[in-house]
């Protein structure tokens, strides 16, 4: 016979375990939205399209928007479609608000396409977040008035569709100027409810539809997913999914600072984004969706990221993504799949999403090789991420290279034969060939050998709205651009790095051989000299000096 102690001491051990389970629900108490949401995987967003701020889809450049080309979005592989939507432009005054019934119209039309394509569809409000939702701070009621006569309409519209369409109460939320983070969250936590209420108070499939809530400027930032946590504990509802978007760490995104590597402050930045994620909601059995992904600089103009640090970039964000159950939906606003073609502009960031899915891509630790004219050529070493696969070959176009004579292989260490290089060195510089490291999976890892010789900057004069710097690039690639005063200091925008940023502040224009500096560049530097460093991507370092005066602009090759 047990003790009363013992008696006791068990029935508060059972107490203690049943509290616990109260306040930490695990994964599995929402494992049916977890389940809908894995099945989303992967997804792609239809931007530049219905959320144009225009008259028309086609308001910024993309074509109108055909069934066929939403069944090759499904044909891709795609599971799941985001449609952004920006209602404003389409809807009448207040009191009623009424949205156009072509408009409403043409979204359906696009939904049904979708879902009879078979895939999942996510439509919510978009442009408005900034065009007129962010002022609920000091419009309060005629923006909840407004924003709540668009999502009555919209849910009294779809009410009887089925749970493969989901709602996103609005894009990228923000509100006020300056205005403090536990003022905004307030507002946040205010229409999102309110989204929530319309929703299911419309009825229909609409009392249990998937509805997707955002995070103040859909952030990864703790204190806005504690927020939104909040808010979801609040609402009681087991189909709710959480939503943030992510273009990785910003200096690297954008190429400033020097970050121009896939480096470990962009791998941390991957890390702690999803980490947080995953222990604010997906552990507790809330499922989570980055509704965007990609870089900054992915769509700004060539060169912004390195191709290679790009992919590699994307590998490790999908991979982690699916070690934390995170669902992703590329953003595409027309230049990555082409609407009229169904061609992909890079297909190997394709090909990595692909394989995504089942496995891990093998990268390395350049997609670079540079040779020099009149110097001696050496073996080539690249360090290799395996990431779980195993070499098979390494091939030039359809000839496969041999193992021992062109090329060997320690451990991950590929290293490419002298002998070999040597043949590619000579000519007219430039790439002389793609070399393919081929695994027993996923997509081949292409290096660029590229001959090359100094690049060579001449002098030039013009002004600060544009000032363009001929440049003989001989082969070589441009990675990033210093500036300082010859006095001291930083010039440019962002003057806390001497590294300015990729295409905002610079550019390289190799098919019209030359660089070129932008007006945003000028307008934060003030008159005098500047120097001005540029690194390439081959090692090679060249300085220019400039002289501002005014709107006039002198430059001298050093």
């Amino acid at each position: 016979m047990k003790s009363k102690k013992s008696i006791v001491s068990a029935i508060m051990s059972v107490f203690l375990l049943l509290t616990l389970f109260a306040y930490v629900p695990s994964a599995s108490a929402a494992t049916n939205m977890q389940t809908y949401v894995d099945a989303m995987q992967p997804g792609w967003n239809l931007g530049n399209s219905l959320d144009a701020t225009g008259p028309d889809e086609t308001s910024w450049g993309n074509p109108v928007v055909t069934q066929a080309f939403i069944q090759q979005i499904a044909a891709q592989g795609f599971k799941s479609i985001r449609i952004p939507v920006t209602w404003v432009q389409h809807t009448g005054p207040a009191p009623s608000y009424t949205v156009d019934p072509a408009w409403m119209s043409r979204v359906q039309q696009i939904i049904d396409w979708s879902l009879n394509a078979g895939l999942y569809v996510m439509i919510n409000v978009h442009h408005d977040s900034w065009q007129w939702v962010n002022n609920m701070d000091t419009n309060h009621d005629q923006v909840v008035a407004e924003y709540s006569a668009i999502w009555t309409q919209i849910a009294n519209n779809f009410k009887n569709y089925s749970n493969k369409l989901m709602f996103e109460s609005i894009n990228e939320p923000f509100f006020g100027n300056n205005l403090a983070a536990t003022t905004q969250l307030s507002l946040l936590n205010e229409l999102n409810t309110d989204f929530f209420n319309i929703v299911r108070g419309t009825g229909g499939a609409n009392a249990t539809r998937p509805l997707v809530l955002p995070t103040l400027s859909t952030n990864a930032s703790q204190q806005y997913l504690d927020s939104l946590n909040s808010t979801i504990a609040n609402l009681n509802d087991s189909n709710i999914i959480a939503t943030i978007h992510f273009y990785g760490f910003w200096p690297f995104s954008v190429n400033i600072a020097g970050y121009t590597k896939f480096d470990t402050d962009t791998i941390n930045d991957i890390n702690t984004s999803l980490d947080a994620v995953y222990n604010t909601f997906v552990a507790k059995g809330i499922p989570v969706v980055v509704g965007e992904y990609g870089l900054l600089g992915f769509d700004s103009g060539p060169g912004t990221v390195e191709h290679g640090e790009m992919l590699k970039y994307f590998e490790y964000f999908l991979q982690y993504a699916k070690s934390k159950s995170v669902t992703h939906m590329l953003w595409d606003n027309g230049s990555q799949f082409n609407r009229t073609t169904y061609q992909w502009s890079d297909p190997d960031i394709y090909n990595i999403i692909k394989q995504s899915l089942t496995g891990r891509s093998s990268t390395a630790d350049t997609d670079l090789i540079f040779l020099k004219s009149g110097v001696t050529v050496t073996d080539a070493s690249l360090a290799l991420n395996l990431n779980g696969n195993s070499f098979v070959s390494l091939k030039n176009g359809t000839t496969t290279l041999k193992s021992g004579r062109d090329y060997t292989l320690s451990g991950s260490t590929l290293s490419v034969k002298a002998s070999y290089l040597s043949k590619l060195a000579s000519g007219a510089l430039g790439e002389k060939a793609v070399l393919t490291a081929n695994f027993n999976s996923g997509p081949a890892w292409k290096i660029h050998v590229r001959y090359y010789n100094t690049p060579v900057l001449q002098s030039a004069s013009g002004a600060t709205s544009s000032f363009a710097i001929p440049t003989a690039f001989n082969g070589d690639q441009l990675a990033t651009m210093e500036a300082v005063y010859a006095a001291g200091g930083n010039a440019g925008p962002q003057n806390w790095t001497s590294y300015k940023e990729f295409n905002y502040c610079f550019s390289p224009d190799y098919t019209n051989s030359q660089i070129t500096l932008t007006s945003n560049f000028f307008n934060a530097t003030t008159d005098g000299t500047v120097t001005l460093t540029f690194h390439f991507w081959s090692g090679a370092i060249v300085k220019y000096t400039i002289v501002k005066s005014g709107t006039s602009v002198t430059g001298t090759a050093q």
